[in-house]
């Protein structure tokens, strides 16, 4: 008998202990992903406060012994050339990263409900083939587009970074919202109707405020996406009045020299809006992510 009875506990001893083992194997990876994306951002920081020449050293310095703000304060000081670059390059990046998001948003979001709500012709074949851009790299659309914005006169233009970001941008954010409005019971809508609104005004009403973590996660990946990229910003522009942040700050390299802590002060800069933004906002990207891919 005492043998019997011992034989439960001892399987749920091992069962804990291999739950356990997952846990722990689980935090080390999370520790590892930690410090393998936490890492560069650290050493550019450190590498931002060092002058040229501890810079250079070899081996490194891990740590300045007089760390230094030289390379913030140039590049914040609309007085000398570099500041007036690279505070025009910020803006011109926030403007075109920020038009693109509300764009994508007020395309995206009809979109999404129509592919969601309404039946009509074709309408699987035209969703699946507004998806299907996305199955080849960006690139090889480049020449393509060079030659349409040309023709239209955009090149050279921020226009034409706005009309291609929100090209590539829509087709995930249509899907994203679609499966985020598909979890929104029709049956609200409905009762919205009844008590005498439009479907417009069921829409603003009920669906949108719903929607909201959905709307606020297509925002930051239209964001993210339309800031970060280099490609088509290099290839559409070559007035340096133009230029966004991820062509522009190459400046620092020059043919016998690279002032590596302006560079990495840069690019922390350029880093920082994108950060922050998606710590403020990450748990509507969560939300939105999990709850759109779930049907209930």
């Amino acid at each position: 008998m005492s043998t019997m009875a011992e034989t439960p506990h001892r399987d749920q001893g091992r069962r804990r202990m291999r739950i356990d083992g997952w846990r722990w194997g689980g935090r080390i990876f999370l520790v590892f992903m930690l410090l393998y994306t936490a890492l560069p951002m650290i050493w550019m920081l450190i590498t931002s406060i060092k002058s040229g020449f501890a810079a250079m050293q070899f081996p490194p310095q891990w740590w300045p012994d007089q760390p230094t703000l030289a390379s913030y304060q140039k590049l914040l000081d609309p007085q000398n050339s570099v500041g007036q670059d690279f505070l025009r390059f910020f803006w011109n990046s926030l403007f075109v990263s920020t038009a693109t998001t509300i764009l994508s948003v007020i395309v995206a979001v009809p979109a999404a409900y129509a592919f969601s709500r309404f039946t009509f012709p074709g309408r699987n074949f035209l969703f699946f083939a507004v998806l299907l851009r996305n199955m080849f790299p960006a690139v090889i659309f480049l020449v393509p587009l060079f030659i349409l914005m040309r023709a239209i006169g955009l090149v050279n233009t921020h226009g034409s970074l706005i009309l291609t970001y929100l090209t590539f941008g829509l087709p995930l954010a249509i899907w994203l919202l679609k499966g985020f409005y598909d979890n929104i019971p029709v049956q609200l809508e409905q009762a919205a109707r009844i008590d005498g609104a439009t479907r417009f005004q069921a829409f603003v009403l009920i669906v949108m405020p719903l929607s909201a973590p959905g709307i606020i996660a297509t925002a930051i990946y239209s964001f993210i996406g339309a800031w970060n990229e280099y490609i088509y910003a290099y290839t559409f522009l070559s007035k340096n009045e133009q230029l966004t942040l991820p062509v522009g700050i190459q400046r620092f390299f020059s043919e016998n020299t690279t002032d590596f802590p302006g560079l990495m002060a840069a690019s922390f800069m350029m880093s920082v809006p994108v950060v922050v933004l998606f710590l403020v906002l990450q748990r509507y990207f969560v939300r939105a992510l999990t709850e759109g891919a779930v049907k209930h």
